[in-house]
C-alpha cells in the first residue's frame, strides 16, 4: 500500500482520536482492496459487522487482537500488521480536560473538543463573532442567546469556564498554528457595549502578535465572496487527509471528512487568505475599529 509509515515518535504527537481515525482509514482501505464487505470481513475474522464498521469510522476504543485478526484476513505484511496493532494499542480514549463537563455537552461538542485538543493546525473563517478561541470572558458573556435555547442560569458560569478553558491550547509550550480570517463585520458589531467590544479588539491585537497566530481581516471594500458565506473551522495536523471540517449552524453541527469536502474548504480558505489584508494591515484595521467603538462611547 501507499500509506505512509507510522512510527512511535509520530504517535506521541497525536491523541487517541487521531490515532483511531488513522487506523480506521487504513482498515477501510485494506478491506476495499481485499474486495470484502464489512460483514464478510467480520465473519472471517470472528468479529461482528458492527465492530468492523465502528473501527473503520474511528469510533470508540479498539481491541488490538481484533485488528490483528482483520489484518490476517486482509493479508497484510508482518510490518504493516505491527504498525496497525501499535495504532490500536495507543488509541485508547483518555480523559480529556472536558470530561467534568461531559454530562452537559452534546456528542458533537465532545467530539469537537477531542479533535481540537489534538490538532496542531487550526484554520478558521469567522463572519459573525470573534472565534471562541480568541474571545474574552466579558465578550462571551455578552453574546445574546437564541430564545428557546438559552443555557439555564445555573449552568452559565460552568459553560463559560469551559469556553475559556478551550483557549489554553494556544498557550501550550508547542501550541497549534492558528490562522484566522475575520470578516470586517466582526470588528464593527457592538457586542455588549462599545467598551466591551473595544477591550475584545485589544485582546485580538495582543493575541495576533503571537508567533503561532495569524489574524487577517476581509474588509468590506473587497465585496462578497461565495467562500465567505458561513463560519468554518478546519482542524488538522501533519497529514491533511485527516483534516476535519467543522461547521456550526442553527440546526446543529456538521463534521465533514470526505476528500472532496477537504479540497473545497482548503481552496476556499486559501482564497480568502489571499484576498484578505495582510496581518500588519489587518492589525491597523482592528486598531481603527477599536478607536471607532470608543468614540461612539464618548458620544453617548
Amino acid at each position: 500500500m501507499a500509506d505512509r509509515q507510522v512510527d512511535t515518535a509520530e504517535m506521541e504527537q497525536v491523541g487517541p482520536t487521531t490515532r483511531r481515525r488513522q487506523l480506521g482509514l487504513r482498515l477501510l482501505a485494506l478491506r476495499e482492496e481485499a474486495g470484502l464487505s464489512a460483514g464478510a470481513a467480520g465473519e472471517r475474522a470472528g468479529v461482528s459487522q458492527a465492530t468492523v464498521s465502528r473501527y473503520e469510522r474511528g469510533h470508540g476504543n479498539v481491541r488490538w487482537n481484533q485488528v490483528e485478526a482483520l489484518c490476517r484476513v486482509y493479508g497484510t505484511t508482518d510490518e504493516e500488521t505491527q504498525e496497525l496493532i501499535s495504532l490500536a494499542k495507543n488509541s485508547k480514549a483518555t480523559e480529556g480536560w472536558w470530561v467534568p463537563y461531559a454530562g452537559r455537552l452534546s456528542r458533537p461538542m465532545r467530539l469537537l473538543l477531542a479533535i481540537e485538543d489534538e490538532a496542531s493546525r487550526v484554520e478558521q473563517y469567522a463572519a459573525g463573532v470573534v472565534p471562541g478561541l480568541l474571545q474574552t470572558l466579558e465578550y462571551a458573556k455578552a453574546i445574546k442567546q437564541t430564545p428557546g435555547s438559552t443555557i439555564p442560569p445555573e449552568d452559565v458560569d460552568e459553560y463559560l469556564a469551559m469556553r475559556m478553558h478551550r483557549q489554553q491550547i494556544l498557550d501550550r509550550t508547542t501550541p497549534p498554528a492558528f490562522r484566522v480570517v475575520l470578516d470586517e463585520s466582526v470588528l464593527r458589531r457592538v457586542v455588549g457595549d462599545p467598551e466591551t467590544t473595544a477591550r475584545q479588539l485589544d485582546h485580538l491585537l495582543s493575541r495576533g502578535a503571537e508567533p503561532n497566530i495569524t489574524l487577517q481581516v476581509l474588509p468590506f471594500a473587497q465585496g462578497v465572496y461565495a467562500a465567505a458565506l458561513g463560519n468554518v473551522i478546519v482542524y488538522g495536523g501533519a497529514d491533511p487527509s485527516l483534516d476535519v471540517i467543522f461547521i456550526e449552524t442553527a440546526g446543529g453541527s456538521l463534521f465533514l471528512e470526505e476528500p472532496e469536502a477537504r479540497q473545497v474548504y482548503a481552496q476556499g480558505l486559501a482564497f480568502l487568505r489571499e484576498e484578505a489584508l495582510d496581518p500588519d494591515a489587518s492589525a491597523q484595521l482592528i486598531a481603527e475599529a477599536r478607536s471607532s467603538h470608543l468614540r461612539k462611547k464618548r458620544k453617548k
